[in-house]
């Protein structure tokens, strides 16, 4: 098996020096995670410092190291390799495996949907060569580099999420990524308390199209307000082709039909004038959406749009983002859908409609657990409150809240539909474990933040009274 890594590339490309060589085929920058003969690069951050951690990482098999610093102990044979900094090392390491690849790398950011789109094109692009991406959500100034690192030389596509919450963030990201494409999947409302407006989150975010070439395509959202915005962005960083995806008249990959289901949407779509019959295993309008995206990025991509829409059929849901779970209770079984990982209030509409779709069985209900949605700066309560609508335009039976900006959603809720209010994921758990029936279609979603996964994990490994009360 060809190493990812030898430590004379590997010091060619940092610029630091070995005191042995070694191979590694992988890189890990938790001990936690680390498997067997990966590089660990011991990173140190505002409330971490991975050279504490290099002892376990050589127990667990680790290749060998990236440091900047002598740590005392180590194995007699710890292979390291020293550098300046281990950051800039890192991210010398993934500007180096950019550097060798010669396939099509592919940049995804946006508001909403870029882990899923990104999951998708993996998916999609996987049948039809060696493709690697991002894992979860490694989008950030640790993750986005690593993931580059990870990235084989006969990599035939690469797939790489970009996220930020502050300016300034992605435009560093995408100088390492390189993208030949990249997509922005919408823009909305998110991180509003760092940023004066929505607009100036579509600049953000337009920061993608700094690292790419001329030659470069850019694949966005043409229904969205902010179309014309991020095109022109696009331009004035000399890149020359724009694909709109979406249902406007003028998308290049135009949505003609979807039809929603309460497990699947079936969909067709007119891609460059090619019609495309597809079924989309995840439900949901903005599953629909992030499909327009990934055949648009297949097709630029030079990869068979028809096999990148037939793989949609098997596309598994994500941790967090839509996974479902059964829950036994006394007399039957409850369904909840697992959307802990992150909140907008763009992705909490989404939820709501996916929510309604669904009939639940046995007289059941639909209910709703819904955390703060944070980082949504001075208008926060107005677009909590803001969410009840949309509850009760999905039927949702009950809703139930937690933190201090969703009780703004509890007051604003007709009080029939109040199920309850809590100031913590922690104790909203047993109530709502108490208050389930057998037949409930459960949704629990809310920002990172506000620990959901808490009530998702209470749910999933408990069981219900006997009696449940109203």
């Amino acid at each position: 098996m060809t190493p990812l890594w030898t430590s004379s590339e590997a010091a060619a490309a940092t610029g630091g020096k070995s005191n042995r060589d070694w191979s590694a085929h992988g890189v890990s920058i938790d001990s936690r995670s680390l498997n067997r003969g990966d590089l660990f690069v011991a990173l140190k951050g505002p409330k971490f410092d991975g050279h504490d951690y290099l002892a376990e990482a050589f127990k667990k098999g680790a290749a060998a190291a990236l440091v900047h610093r002598v740590v005392p102990g180590l194995p007699a044979d710890a292979a390291l390799l020293t550098v300046a900094d281990t950051q800039a090392g890192i991210e010398a390491l993934g500007r180096a495996a950019r550097a060798r690849m010669s396939g099509t790398v592919i940049g995804v950011t946006g508001s909403v949907g870029k882990t899923g789109t990104k999951e998708a094109l993996r998916h999609a692009l996987d049948r039809q060569g060696a493709t690697i991406a991002s894992q979860g959500s490694l989008n950030n100034q640790w993750g986005v580099p690593l993931s580059l690192s990870r990235m084989p030389r006969d990599t035939r596509y690469g797939v790489f999420e970009m996220g930020m919450n502050h300016a300034g963030e992605i435009d560093g990201l995408t100088r390492q990524v390189k993208p030949d494409i990249a997509i922005v999947t919408t823009i909305e409302p998110a991180h509003l308390g760092f940023f004066a407006s929505v607009d100036a989150i579509a600049d953000a975010k337009a920061e993608i199209f700094n690292g790419m070439s001329r030659h470069g395509t850019a694949i966005l959202n043409r229904d969205n307000p902010h179309y014309e915005r991020l095109a022109a962005a696009a331009a004035a960083s000399s890149v020359t082709h724009i694909i709109g995806f979406g249902e406007h008249a003028e998308a290049q990959v135009r949505l003609i039909a979807a039809h929603l289901h309460g497990s699947a949407s079936a969909v067709t779509v007119s891609a460059m004038g090619e019609i495309v019959d597809y079924c989309i295993a995840l439900p949901g309008r903005h599953w629909v959406m992030n499909s327009l995206a990934v055949l648009a990025a297949a097709k630029a991509a030079g990869a068979d749009i028809g096999a990148a829409a037939a793989s949609l059929a098997t596309l598994a849901p994500l941790a967090g983002r839509g996974e479902r779970h059964t829950i036994a209770l006394s007399g039957g079984d409850a369904v909840l859908i697992d959307e802990s990982y992150n909140a907008s209030p763009a992705s909490m509409r989404a939820a709501f409609a996916v929510l309604g779709a669904i009939e639940p069985k046995d007289q059941g209900r639909r209910i709703a657990v819904l955390g703060d949605m944070l980082e949504l700066g001075a208008d926060s309560a107005s677009l909590h409150a803001g969410l009840a609508q949309p509850l009760l335009d999905a039927k949702a039976d009950l809703v139930f809240t937690v933190g201090k900006d969703m009780a703004a959603l509890d007051a604003a809720l007709p009080a029939k539909r109040r199920g309850g209010h809590a100031d913590n994921a922690e104790t909203m758990a047993e109530p709502l474990l108490k208050r389930l029936k057998p037949g409930d279609v459960v949704t629990i979603k809310g920002s990172y933040g506000s620990r959901m996964r808490v009530v998702v994990a209470a749910l999933t490994s408990a069981k219900a009274p006997a009696t449940a009360k109203d």
